[in-house]
């Protein structure tokens, strides 16, 4: 291994926030590994003087690491994102937070135009998080949206990047209790409601706490659940950002494919049918029915041959994915999955299955595999 000294690397380093690579004594010893936190200025300091090194293979920048990485490493570095994301999110004060988003949020990009059907499968197979994550997730899940359907209508760079960071900080006031109301059976309290009518209001002031100017941003936070009939909250405004709009809508989307304590997911190809007829014709909703498909990737179905497997790639069409069946029309597993093409009538899919009607052991992370 070759090193170079941490101090030459200190403004990748924010105290507080997840380290971006391992840090290593003088004799290459592990100190703290990647993604553990510097808490204090005093404890930086300290690793600066020790002699503290950085691997350079570990120097990359994260669009970098992410286009060299193998494609079998990939799932592995989406799991990291997340992660890394969650804790920016989750300490947002303070004048580093925008610089520490960035970073978080740059190999998330990259992840996303590497491989778009993997991206995909991080929105569909929700339920491989735990609920008690479901706000960070859900946020995640919604940017990845945004990204993908403004990339489909051809918006520029700074307005994808606006919206997708938009998505990821549009509930950071109610982060935790939306992991609590995922949970909850019974209709929110009297407090919680009137916390969720707040959110956007009260996250708009978390962001500018913050040190975040960019108004786009902060009014697409502060207009994503108002409504173009004034129903909508908290302001009940009939004029509505076009980033706002594709915010709601991503959220809504999303929404309808999460688990929650009083119903199970929605299944893909009715959340997309339900999108689509809300708003016919709306070239926001189309771009997302067209970017997703009725089975996207990380959807289980079954064909017409009775076979069942997961959906791995987008077709031609939206309605004719490909798909890795993992067991026969008997139910007896393939001893490795078969890829079908549903474009042939014998391959058609003839319905989507919840992960508990498939016949054979689920391993979420094996099955990321699978779309790579």
């Amino acid at each position: 291994m070759s090193y170079a000294p941490l101090a030459a690397v200190r403004h990748r380093v924010n105290v507080g926030m997840p380290l971006p690579f391992n840090v290593r004594d003088a004799e290459g010893k592990l100190l703290l590994a990647r993604n553990q936190r510097i808490d204090s200025v005093d404890a930086l300091e300290a690793l600066f003087e020790r002699g503290s090194l950085v691997d350079l293979t570990e120097l990359e920048s994260p669009t970098e690491r992410v286009r060299n990485a193998r494609r079998d490493e990939l799932p592995k570095l989406w799991n990291e994102c997340f992660d890394r994301v969650g804790q920016v999110l989750k300490h947002h004060t303070g004048e580093r937070f925008r610089d520490a988003l960035d970073d978080a949020t740059e190999p998330v990009a990259a992840l996303v135009e590497r491989d778009p059907d993997l991206a995909i499968f991080q929105v569909m197979r929700q339920d491989a998080n735990p609920l008690l994550q479901y706000g960070v997730h859900h946020s995640m899940h919604t940017a990845i949206v945004c990204r993908l359907v403004a990339m489909r209508l051809g918006w520029d760079d700074d307005s994808t990047d606006r919206v997708f960071k938009a998505a990821l900080t549009m509930n950071l006031s109610m982060l935790e209790l939306q992991g609590v109301l995922a949970h909850q059976v019974a209709p929110p309290s009297r407090e919680q409601r009137e916390a969720i009518l707040s959110h956007p209001q009260r996250s708009v002031e978390m962001l500018e706490r913050a040190g975040i100017t960019d108004r786009e941003w902060l009014d697409a936070v502060l207009q994503h659940h108002e409504l173009p009939d004034g129903s909508g909250y908290p302001q009940g405004l009939t004029e509505i950002g076009e980033l706002a709009g594709l915010l709601r809508r991503a959220d809504v989307y999303t929404a309808k494919l999460s688990a929650r304590g009083h119903r199970e997911a929605i299944a893909a190809d009715r959340a997309g049918r339900e999108m689509f007829m809300s708003e016919p014709g709306h070239p926001m909703v189309a771009a997302l029915v067209k970017e997703f498909g009725l089975y996207p990737p990380g959807c289980f179905v079954e064909l017409a041959s009775g076979e069942v497997g997961m959906v791995v790639r987008r077709g031609h069409a939206v309605n004719n994915p490909i798909v890795a069946v993992m067991a026969s029309a008997r139910g007896q597993p393939y001893r490795e999955p078969v890829r079908r093409d549903t474009s042939f009538p014998a391959y058609a899919v003839k319905a989507v299955l919840a992960a508990r009607h498939m016949p054979v052991p689920v391993h979420v992370q094996e099955l990321a595999l699978l779309t790579t």
